[in-house]
């Protein structure tokens, strides 16, 4: 096999849990080349992976069939000579583009209704049934139902590439000083409250870390969507810098890399600071991190494991919120101390 296209998943952690996949095909194919389909908002994190030669970003939405701009993408593609295509979402549109393209292989899980689009099918087990997801991806790099020995025990970690230029660029358009230490706060998480820290926890945080390293400068970084909750967070603790909103997702990716450590929900720049490889102290609620967990050695991950958690839900089915409510500012501190300081 020489090249190889990747449909990316949709969302930025997932994207990073592929990344063993991509170097296991590496390894198992020292020649091969591998493109990638991304969605805009993910592509940024593909663009800086090593294993990775060209990403083509697409405006296609999430959910939307979109089938003329898929048929038009798939003819852009169909002479650029792809041996295999491995499909990463389940859903039926996902696989559309490598079948109207004629590549040869298209390797995937079964999933929505995409037996004739797939021509390698791996069985999709439930997630209760899955393990990490890292290992699930990296599966499809061998025959299905092969037997792989402890294969999530022999991967290698997410890694992003850092750019120290990028990060001084960015840095220096708003106005921080890169002399002195950077603490990120990333309180945001797409899927839903039940995975959110509460911010008055954040703001609490802030303050120790105040108290303790005076010097140290707090950005909240995210999208959007994420603004009004570090802007809860910079009104009980006006020392952190609201930047949900105002970078891109690349920039975002050049301020974590520098950052002397970072606090994150279970979300996509969680994952993008483990594959940075900042120390890093990761907030679990009703997701799992033995299914999701931060791939890096420099993470800790801070979970209550209580008799409800973890449940999967966007939010709380129970009102309370204890998972993440009982998770205190001190207890989080005492990682982030650490890290501070220097200490593993």
């Amino acid at each position: 096999m020489r090249r190889a296209l990747v449909i990316a998943p949709n969302w930025i952690g997932d994207a990073l849990m592929a990344q063993p996949l991509f170097t296991r095909l590496m390894q198992l194919h020292p020649r091969l080349v591998i493109d990638a389909i991304a969605p805009s908002w993910v592509a940024p994190v593909l663009e800086r992976m090593p294993e990775i030669r060209d990403v083509h970003a697409t405006d296609l939405g999430h959910g939307k069939l979109q089938l003329f701009k898929r048929w038009q993408l798939a003819g852009d593609l169909r002479d650029a000579g792809y041996d295999a295509a491995y499909v990463l979402p389940n859903s039926f549109k996902s696989a559309l583009i490598p079948w109207l393209a004629g590549i040869g292989l298209r390797i995937g899980y079964t999933g929505e209704h995409r037996y004739g689009l797939l021509n390698v099918r791996h069985a999709n087990p439930r997630r209760d049934e899955r393990g990490p997801m890292a290992a699930h991806y990296a599966a499809l790099a061998y025959a299905p139902g092969a037997n792989v020995p402890d294969l999530a025990g022999n991967l290698p970690m997410p890694r992003l590439e850092a750019d120290l230029n990028e990060a001084s660029r960015v840095s220096s358009r708003f106005n921080l000083d890169t002399r002195v230490p950077l603490v990120a706060f990333c309180p945001g998480a797409e899927y839903g409250g039940a995975k959110r820290w509460p911010t008055e926890h954040f703001a609490a945080l802030a303050q120790m870390i105040g108290q303790s390293f005076p010097y140290t400068q707090i950005v909240a970084l995210g999208s959007m969507k994420d603004a009004p909750i570090a802007r809860a967070i910079a009104e009980r603790a006006p020392q952190v810098r609201n930047l949900c909103g105002q970078t891109s997702l690349g920039e975002a990716c050049a301020l974590i890399s520098r950052a002397g450590a970072v606090v994150c929900n279970d979300s996509g720049l969680m994952h993008v600071a483990a594959a940075l490889k900042r120390p890093l102290v990761a907030l679990f609620g009703s997701s799992d991190p033995r299914h999701t967990p931060p791939l890096s050695e420099l993470a800790k991950v801070q979970w209550l494991h209580l008799e409800c958690s973890p449940c999967f839900a966007r939010e709380c089915p129970l009102g309370h919120l204890r998972c993440l409510r009982e998770l205190s500012p001190e207890q989080v501190f005492g990682d982030l101390r650490g890290m501070l300081l220097g200490e593993r």
